[in-house]
């Protein structure tokens, strides 16, 4: 048997392409706030990360040019060995002081980062205990370590309790939450985990890659957004969302940080972050330390369309934050409403099973501080033209 016939059996990507339904690895030629060029057509973005609108801020764009003028373009080593630049250190001692934690450290992408936490912190005689619905690289960082795994039914409380009834008082025990939901675009509730983590004696790790700049009334993320910052041991963050960067960080007490810093494998076997990532984060948290207005602008463009949504008859799932899913339910149907949308000029993505449940297809869009009230106003005709032509709307 050859290990490959796996790959030359495989043919759904040819088969979708054939039929003009392949939504994925889409090239774009040319940005400008949320307008992109694909394929030579002007199209409107409604599915970035870029919640703050940093991307084209003059500030964080010049601070990655001066940073390649000081640095060059690449640091080609780990950050153990030669690859640490003062930026670096810089920058964690600026993300501790911004989330109120004793230290910090980054690393290269953000699935790096979740990988190193969980595989550094968990160990053998311990327990991991996620929400089913945890991003990728919490399930898979979970895969990788040696601790028991265990999982409790999306943002339910009962039966988070249930599990950590079960596990034994000599376990240690760790809770991986997400705070935002990167497809539903819903919260954990935040202040039931860190009640039974208390009462079951569990540390609390949250995911907050699409809470930070975002949620809380400093754009802290979702500990803030409950007023349990001193009650979430670890706060994990990337920087390809409100810092429009690319890398991921960790904060919480000195030792822990320090006990990470020394045993991640993600951390110590891959290169260090570009002086150029590093420079755009430091410039980016200064914009949102000194530019709330941002958020109040996200927050207005987020609940506007939310509303806009549900008024013209879709479903927008359990979102509460500027992740609006549009729940389709068919993975056909999701593909053709998918489809429609790009031929009226707007940029979505399709998500169909295993990101989403079986039957549970939707469209994710999410928005930014930069959206302008007329390309809501395309975004919407647009969503209403299509949903009425497929009969998603009446």
């Amino acid at each position: 048997m050859d290990i490959f016939d796996k790959c030359y059996q495989f043919t759904r990507d040819e088969e979708v392409m054939a039929v003009g339904l392949y939504p994925y690895f889409t090239p774009i030629s040319e940005a400008r706030g949320n307008r992109v060029k694909v394929r030579g057509r002007e199209m409107i973005l409604t599915g970035s990360n870029n919640y703050l609108g940093l991307i084209d801020h003059p500030k964080v764009k010049q601070a990655a040019k001066e940073a390649i003028d000081r640095y060059g373009v690449a640091t080609c080593g780990s950050r153990f060995l030669t690859g640490t630049i003062d930026l670096h250190e810089i920058l964690e001692e600026r993300l501790a002081r911004f989330m109120k934690k004793e230290a910090a450290v980054t690393f290269s992408t953000g699935y790096q980062t979740n990988l190193g936490i969980i595989t550094a912190v968990a160990g053998k005689d311990d327990v991991v205990i996620t929400d089913r619905m945890d991003h990728a690289s919490i399930i898979d960082a979970c895969r990788m370590t040696r601790a028991e795994v265990k999982k409790f039914k999306h943002n339910n409380m009962e039966d988070l309790e249930r599990v950590l009834a079960e596990i034994p008082d000599n376990k240690g025990k760790l809770i991986v939450v997400d705070g935002v939901f990167s497809m539903e675009g819903d919260i954990i509730n935040l202040p039931g985990v860190v009640s039974l983590a208390k009462k079951y004696g569990a540390r609390v790790m949250v995911d907050d890659a699409h809470g930070l700049g975002v949620l809380g009334k400093n754009g802290r993320g979702t500990a803030e957004h409950f007023g349990l910052e001193d009650e979430v041991d670890l706060i994990m963050g990337t920087f390809s969302k409100s810092f429009v960067s690319i890398g991921g960080f960790v904060v919480g007490a000195r030792k822990v940080v320090n006990y990470i810093k020394h045993h991640a494998r993600s951390l110590i076997f891959s290169a260090a972050a570009t002086p150029a990532s590093v420079a755009t984060v430091l410039a980016a948290l200064e914009v949102i330390e000194n530019e709330p207005e941002r958020r109040e602008r996200l927050w207005q463009v987020t609940n506007f369309m939310r509303e806009s949504f549900q008024k013209l008859g879709f479903n927008t799932g359990p979102s509460q934050t500027p992740i609006i899913p549009i729940v389709i339910g068919d993975d056909e149907k999701c593909f053709a409403m998918w489809k429609a949308l790009r031929d009226e000029g707007i940029f979505t993505t399709p998500v169909i099973h295993p990101a989403v449940p079986h039957g549970q297809a939707l469209i994710r869009t999410s928005y930014s501080a930069n959206h302008t009230d007329e390309e809501l106003q395309l975004i919407l005709a647009a969503f209403e033209k299509c949903g009425r032509a497929l009969g998603i709307i009446p």
